[in-house]
C-alpha cells in the first residue's frame, strides 16, 4: 500500500494506525501539497456490499460535519478495491494515553474537555448522525489543548435504513445501557458515553471493570457508578452532579441535548454553580426508595383544661393551693435537671463519639498522600523520588518491552497517580525493557507474482511490502514481480520491507541494417543496442566486399539480449579450374562458363592459325 496513489490524487506514505475495519496512513495530497491521513477499509469489508454502502453514506455524513472540534473530512473514494476516506491529519496525543500518562485531570480540564465535546456532538446530532463510540480513545488534544473527536466509523445517521441493525458497536466501557441491550440510540446515547468519558478523566480510571466486555457491559445495565469524589476527593460537588446526571441508566433522566450539556458545562466554567444545582437537581423521587425527605414539625401541647388554675381560686383553699403549686414547682424542677442530665450525657458521648471518630477516621486521613507520578522516570530517579517521600516505598521492580517508552523509564506503576494510599504504601514499578525485538523471517520468493499476491505473502509471515521502479524483463510477463530486495531465501526481521519490481515486459529494440558493414562494425552496432553476436558464417558474394556482412539474422524488432546470427562475404567466388587440362571432375559446380566463340579450333589460338 505505502507509495500507491490513490484516485490518481493521494500518494500513501506510511502507516499510523490500525483499526478493526481499517488502516489509517499518512499520506500526501499532491494537487494542494498538504499532508492528510488517510483512512482504507480492510479487505475483508470491502468484499461486503451491505458494509461498502454504509461506508460510502459515513463517509459523506461526516464530510457534511463543520466543527472547529471535528477532525475535517475532506474526500473518499474507490479506487480498484480499495475504499479510502481522507482525513485531515492531526498532531498530538489520544485523551486515553494522556489519562495513563498524567493521571487524573483538575475538574476545569474536565469540564473544557467536556464542553468540546458536546459542542461537536451538537452539530453531528442536528446533521441527525449518531456518534455511538464517544471514548478517549477517539479525542485527540492536540498541542494548543483544544480537542477533536475522531473517527465516525461506526457512526449512524437516524435517517439511515443501514442502522436498524441489533448490533452493539463501540467500547464495552463507554457503551450506554441502551446500545448494550441493542435498542434505537438517540442523542442521550453519546451524552452517556461522554459522562463516562468525563468520569475517567476525572478519576484516572472507567467506573465499570470485568473480566469481559460482556462483565462490564452487563454492569452498565444493572450497576451504578462510585461517586467520583469517593475516588478523587478534588472532584467537586458540581461536576460530580453533571457527570452522574450524564451517567443515568434511564436516557429520559439524562441531559436531553449535547446543546443543554454544553451550557451546562459554560455555567460551571463561568462559576454560576446556582445554574449548575438547578440543571442537574433531580425532579421526581420513586416512592420506594426511602430517600424523601419529610420536613418534621413540632407542636406544642396544651395544658388540659382540668389542670388549669381557676379565674377566682374557688374550690381550693390557701394552703392546698400552695402545697400543690411548692409540690409542682418541685416536680418541674427535678424534671429540668433531669433532661439537663440527660442533655448533658448526650453531649459527652457525642463529644466521645466524635474523638472516636476523629482518631479513626482523622488520623487516617493525615496519613494518606498522593501517590506520585513516576510514568517516564528512569528507574533510579523513579526509586530516589519514592524514597525521598519518606512516606512510601519500593516495592517490585520488574522489566517488560514497550514500543513507545525507551529503555530503562517507568512505563506503569501500582498504584497509579491518580490514587491516595496510606503511610508505608509500596510502589511496584515496571521498566522498559525497549522495543521488543523483531523475530526473524524467511523473505519469500515473490517472482513471477502480482503485487496483491506478493503483499499477501509478505503479510503473511510479518514483512512489509513496497514497490520500488519497474523493469523490463524478458522471462516475466508484464505487471508481475520480476525482481525484489532482500532476496529470496535471505532472513530479515518481522517488520522489514521488501521491495519488488515489477515487469514492464521484454525491453524490445530493432535489429539495425548491417549488410555492407565491417564484422567490427557490426559488433560494436549490435553492442551499443544491447545485442550480442550470435554464429558467424562465411559465403562467397560478388556483390559484398571480403570482410564485410552479406547478412543478419533475426531482423526486425528483439529483446535486448538476443544473439544476432552473421553472415560474411569471403568475395566473389574464384574460378574452379586455372590450367589447360580438362576438367574430368563432374562435381566442381564452380567453373565459369565456356567463353569460346562457337566452331573455333581449340587446338588454334585464332581462327587463321597464326
Amino acid at each position: 500500500m505505502p507509495s500507491t496513489v490513490l484516485g490518481g490524487r493521494y500518494t500513501v506514505q506510511d502507516k499510523i494506525g490500525t483499526g478493526g475495519m481499517a488502516i489509517v496512513y499518512r499520506g500526501l495530497d499532491n494537487v494542494l501539497g498538504r499532508t492528510v491521513a488517510i483512512k482504507t477499509m480492510l479487505p475483508q469489508y470491502a468484499a461486503d456490499h451491505s458494509f461498502a454502502a454504509r461506508f460510502k453514506q459515513e463517509a459523506q455524513a461526516a464530510a457534511a460535519l463543520q466543527s472547529p472540534y471535528i477532525v475535517g473530512v475532506y474526500d473518499w473514494g474507490k479506487d480498484g478495491d480499495t475504499y479510502y476516506i481522507i482525513m485531515e491529519y492531526l498532531h498530538g496525543t489520544d485523551l486515553k494515553s494522556g489519562i495513563r500518562k498524567h493521571g487524573a485531570l483538575d475538574c476545569r480540564k474536565v469540564a473544557q474537555i467536556g464542553s468540546q465535546i458536546s459542542q461537536a456532538l451538537s452539530v453531528a446530532h442536528r446533521h441527525d448522525i449518531i456518534h455511538r463510540d464517544i471514548k478517549p480513545q477517539n479525542i485527540m488534544v492536540q498541542p494548543d489543548g483544544n480537542i477533536k473527536v475522531m473517527d465516525f466509523g461506526i457512526a449512524r445517521a437516524k435517517n439511515s435504513h443501514l442502522t436498524t441493525d441489533n448490533n452493539v458497536l463501540g467500547t464495552a466501557h463507554y457503551v450506554s445501557p441502551e446500545q448494550t441491550q441493542g435498542k434505537i440510540l438517540g442523542p442521550t446515547s453519546d451524552i452517556y458515553s461522554l459522562g463516562i468519558v468525563m468520569y475517567e478523566a476525572a478519576t484516572g480510571r472507567v467506573p465499570f471493570e470485568g473480566d469481559d466486555a460482556i462483565s462490564v457491559a452487563l454492569k452498565q445495565v444493572n450497576e451504578q457508578p462510585v461517586a467520583p469524589s469517593q475516588i478523587n476527593p478534588r472532584v467537586d460537588q458540581q461536576l460530580e452532579s453533571i457527570i452522574l446526571k450524564c451517567m443515568q441508566k434511564d436516557p429520559a433522566a439524562r441531559f436531553q441535548s449535547a446543546d443543554e450539556l454544553s451550557r451546562v458545562l459554560r455555567d460551571y466554567l463561568a462559576g454560576r454553580m446556582s445554574a449548575v444545582a438547578d440543571a442537574t437537581s433531580v425532579m421526581g423521587v420513586s416512592g420506594n426508595t426511602g430517600d424523601t425527605t419529610q420536613t418534621m414539625h413540632m407542636a406544642t401541647p396544651l395544658i388540659p383544661a382540668a389542670n388549669r388554675p381557676s379565674a377566682n381560686g374557688s374550690g381550693r383553699n390557701s394552703s392546698s393551693a400552695i402545697e400543690s403549686a411548692t409540690d409542682q414547682a418541685a416536680k418541674r424542677a427535678k424534671k429540668q435537671r433531669n433532661i439537663m442530665l440527660i442533655t448533658m450525657g448526650v453531649i459527652v458521648a457525642a463529644a466521645i463519639a466524635i474523638f472516636a471518630a476523629w482518631q479513626l477516621f482523622g488520623n487516617q486521613a493525615s496519613q494518606m498522600q498522593k501517590v506520585p507520578n513516576l510514568l517516564n522516570l528512569t528507574q533510579e530517579q523513579a526509586v530516589q523520588q519514592i524514597t525521598n517521600t519518606k512516606f512510601f516505598e519500593v516495592g517490585s521492580i520488574k522489566e517488560e518491552y514497550s514500543n513507545s517508552v525507551e529503555q530503562g523509564k517507568v512505563i506503569d506503576q501500582d498504584p497509579n497517580s491518580s490514587k491516595t494510599a496510606p503511610q508505608g504504601t509500596k510502589i511496584n514499578l515496571v521498566i522498559s525493557k525497549g522495543a521488543e525485538p523483531a523475530s526473524k523471517v524467511t523473505v519469500p520468493d515473490l517472482s513471477n507474482m502480482t503485487p496483491a499476491e506478493a503483499e499477501a505473502a509478505l503479510s503473511a509471515v510479518g514483512l512489509k511490502a513496497q514497490a520500488g521502479e519497474s523493469v523490463h524483463s524478458n522471462d516475466i510477463q508484464n505487471g508481475h514481480i520480476a525482481a525484489q530486495t532482500p532476496a529470496a531465501g535471505s532472513t530479515a526481521k518481522e517488520g522489514d520491507t521488501v521491495t519488488y519490481q515489477i515487469s514492464l515486459g521484454a525491453d524490445e529494440v530493432p535489429v539495425p541494417a548491417l549488410q555492407g558493414a565491417t564484422l567490427e562494425n557490426a559488433k560494436s552496432s549490435l553492442a551499443t543496442l544491447g545485442l550480442t553476436v550470435g554464429d558467424v558464417s562465411y559465403d562467397y558474394s560478388s556483390s559484398v566486399p571480403s570482410g564485410c556482412i552479406i547478412s543478419a539474422s533475426p531482423t526486425g524488432s528483439v529483446p535486448k539480449g538476443t544473439a544476432i546470427d552473421l553472415k560474411v562475404s569471403n568475395g566473389p567466388k574464384p574460378p574452379a579450374n586455372t590450367n589447360n587440362k580438362p576438367n574430368t571432375s563432374n562435381s566442381d559446380t564452380t567453373t565459369p562458363p565456356d567463353t569460346k566463340k562457337p566452331g573455333s579450333d581449340s587446338s588454334s589460338p585464332n581462327p587463321d592459325g597464326n
